[in-house]
């Protein structure tokens, strides 16, 4: 179907496919579907696809053999769980349209959250439960908000920790201390105000501070160096009282060859934060699952991934990407999606992942749960990128967070 508007544009309506799609597009209509993709952007007419872009899964939001491209999805009730999975067709705007059927959830912050298989809703994790608000209470003080601990790279490598500690510290954890080997403590001082610092380079060194049992979350991996990082989760998660615990970076690739030896040692309060690339090694069947081009419908999507390298480890898995999928051992899964209205395609940079690390560490030791600090961190850290706009650096996010809060009334 094809329409004018006003302006003299042309538009088609694309209404071929609608949410349950099996099978993959082939023949005469895929060639037609191919000859429109390949069209110049000037040249092509508008397309608005009713439910979701022709050839696009409603379930994983991959392409069953070619896609349709839209400039605006138009969907009913509430979105699918394929709006927000994968990359094809999410340049455009998504429109839910109210068909009159009642909500489960007020929910203005519009994250997703997974029930149980195959079933969604939307939830909000920051205003609509003030419990699970980063907020400090009128008689609180430093020792009521946790004190994390940050372990940091060697000389020239104490970046990415600095950066991860600086975002504990900006979402309110009361005391935090960066582990630094003795020949980085001169630069990692320079460089750092509030934070205290603790000679933490060797095993010996980290399990001596961990003695400590005042610090209540760990974070280890952004800058660490790969030949260090295994034993030091060792020492971090092989402790008599093992932490709630981020593990990122060079903490996860460690385990690149023998990942086993990660799961075997992992408990419930810790936080796993994998890009595609660190997923894949940690679990290289899922992923190559998950990479396979689909045959048919409804196709293996990043919830499915996520929700079996969750139970896997046997710890939350937050499998980034600008469709961070969250998921813990027992099916709990969250979509923190920063598409469509909520893109924030600058957070693509260096050191960005750090800071989110720290988000999460922060409120571990504030006393969140593991899924709990992963989905609202997730979702501050899209926030602050969209508060601070084009032009962000890694540096930025931590000092956008307390205009995020007073916007969210905290």
């Amino acid at each position: 179907m094809g329409s004018i508007d006003d302006a003299g544009h042309t538009w088609i309506f694309d209404a071929l496919f609608g949410t349950g799609l099996a099978r993959v597009i082939q023949g005469d209509l895929a060639e037609k579907i191919g000859a429109l993709r390949t069209m110049q952007l000037g040249e092509r007419p508008g397309i608005i696809a009713i439910d979701v872009p022709s050839g696009v899964c409603s379930d994983s939001g991959k392409t069953l053999g070619v896609s349709l491209p839209a400039e605006m999805v138009a969907t009913f009730h509430q979105a699918k769980q394929g709006h927000h999975l994968g990359q094809d067709g999410k340049t455009g705007v998504l429109t839910v349209v109210d068909i009159g059927l009642k909500p489960r959830w007020f929910n203005p912050l519009k994250t997703t959250r997974l029930l149980g298989h195959g079933e969604y809703a939307f939830v909000d994790w920051v205003l609509c439960d003030k419990e699970r608000t980063p907020k400090n209470a009128p008689a609180s003080h430093k020792f009521s908000h946790g004190h994390a601990l940050v372990l940091t790279g060697n000389p020239g490598h104490t970046g990415a920790a600095r950066l991860a500690a600086r975002g504990a510290l900006r979402i309110g954890v009361g005391l935090l201390t960066l582990g630094v080997p003795g020949a980085a403590q001169l630069e990692a001082a320079a460089q750092v105000t509030a934070i205290m610092l603790k000679r933490a380079g060797t095993e010996e060194e980290v399990a001596s501070v961990l003695a400590d049992t005042r610090m209540n979350a760990v974070c280890l991996g952004p800058g660490l160096g790969v030949e260090r990082a295994r034993g030091l989760v060792e020492v971090v998660l092989g402790g008599v009282e093992p932490r709630p615990t981020v593990l990122d970076a060079d903490a996860l690739t460690a385990f690149a060859g023998e990942p086993e030896a990660l799961f075997r040692i992992l408990h419930e309060e810790c936080v796993l934060t994998p890009h595609g690339g660190e997923f894949a090694r940690l679990f290289p069947d899922i992923a190559e699952q998950l990479n396979a081009t689909p045959t048919k419908g409804p196709a293996y999507s990043k919830v499915d991934a996520t929700r079996a390298a969750a139970k896997r480890a046997g710890c939350v898995v937050l499998f980034k990407g600008p469709d961070t999928v969250i998921a813990a051992p027992d099916g709990r899964c969250s979509i923190n999606s920063a598409q469509y209205e909520r893109a924030a395609p600058w957070l693509a940079t260096a050191g960005s992942g750090d800071v989110l690390a720290g988000f999460i560490t922060g409120l571990l030791a504030r006393g969140f749960s593991a899924m709990q600090a992963a989905e609202t961190g997730a979702w501050l850290h899209v926030e602050c990128a969209r508060a601070f706009g084009p032009g962000l650096i890694a540096e930025d996010l931590p000092e956008a967070l307390p205009g995020v809060f007073r916007d969210l009334g905290v």
